[in-house]
């Protein structure tokens, strides 16, 4: 069941209870142009507002840095950009005590083979500030794992490249994600597009869209098309997040680029979501689902969906 809350902010039923509300933000697509190691000042906002709101979570869908560039950026320029991002982003959030679970983009580990250097460094950067959660499956963290908070389980899948997810994250996910607990998934490519000019860029897996109907999953968040839109599909929701950094990007089926912003999750005592988009450059407005398309593709806009 689906239901609106108001036009700024909608709630999906989920089938689990908890004892205290559950709030989560998440960032996405950070970066700026390739080997940047500055940050727009919207960023640095953007994690002041997530530390002066003390959320549970923050959950980063990806780009966090600006590598994939041909010709290949340096181990240095690499690693600078992760210094940077570290400075604007991780450290903030970890003085604060909020734990941040990310998982990777094209421009941070890419997996396509050429960029196996850049894939290294992600992987060095982020064991070293694996978050205190209670983890199910971390044997591959930091790209594919599994945790939970207060019942809800989340997943981070490793979608870098174009095409169904490689190597055993379908059959990891049966295991880490079954038995009725609400899900959570998060990756970098969407399941489906959201976004001009991406619409091949995409996850387009039958298996996993068919698995998470078998396993109860309840939501997936995605970056990379640089657009808030939240979208329902089959009893699952499906959120596009906006982008923090460089190049917002129209919705399928309009004109206009979207707003940099957020997305807060907020789980009540009841089980129900609540999910809401902040724009930047304050993040005190919400998104007016209104004003947002009906339709992408597939999927119905989430307050509409019956």
């Amino acid at each position: 069941m689906i239901r609106a809350l108001a036009a700024l902010c909608l709630v999906f039923w989920a089938s689990a209870s908890y004892a205290k509300p559950l709030t989560v933000v998440v960032i996405s697509d950070m970066n700026g142009s390739y080997g940047s190691t500055d940050y727009a000042p919207r960023v640095s906002r953007a994690i002041g507002w997530i530390i002066e709101t003390q959320p549970d979570l923050v959950i980063s869908t990806g780009d966090m840095v600006a590598g994939q560039r041909i010709p290949l950026l340096t181990d240095g320029q690499v690693r600078r950009m992760w210094s940077a991002f570290h400075a604007t982003v991780s450290e903030p959030l970890e003085r604060a005590g909020i734990p941040l679970a990310v998982t990777p983009g094209n421009h941070d580990a890419s997996g396509y083979d050429r960029f196996l250097s850049e894939r290294e460094i992600y992987e060095e950067q982020w064991k070293s500030r694996k978050p205190a959660l209670k983890f199910l499956d971390d044997n591959s963290y930091p790209f594919f794992y599994v945790f939970e908070i207060d019942g809800i389980r989340f997943a981070s899948l490793d979608a870098t490249t174009l095409g169904p997810l490689r190597g055993d994250q379908h059959e990891r996910m049966k295991g880490a994600l079954a038995g009725g607990a609400t899900a959570v998934t998060f990756s970098h490519l969407p399941l489906f597009p959201f976004a001009i000019n991406r619409e091949k860029e995409i996850i387009g897996d039958p298996v996993l869209e068919k698995l998470y109907h078998e396993l109860g999953v309840d939501l997936h968040l995605s970056g990379h098309h640089h657009a808030f839109w939240p979208g329902y599909k089959d009893g699952v929701a499906y959120v596009s997040q906006a982008c923090l950094g460089g190049g917002p990007r129209a919705l399928i089926g309009t004109r206009e680029r979207t707003p940099h912003g957020l997305t807060v999750l907020t789980v009540s005592d009841n089980g129900d979501i609540a999910i809401e988009a902040r724009m930047g450059p304050d993040y005190e407005t919400a998104i007016d689902l209104s004003s947002l398309p009906r339709k992408v593709g597939p999927l119905t806009r989430l307050d509409l969906a019956r």
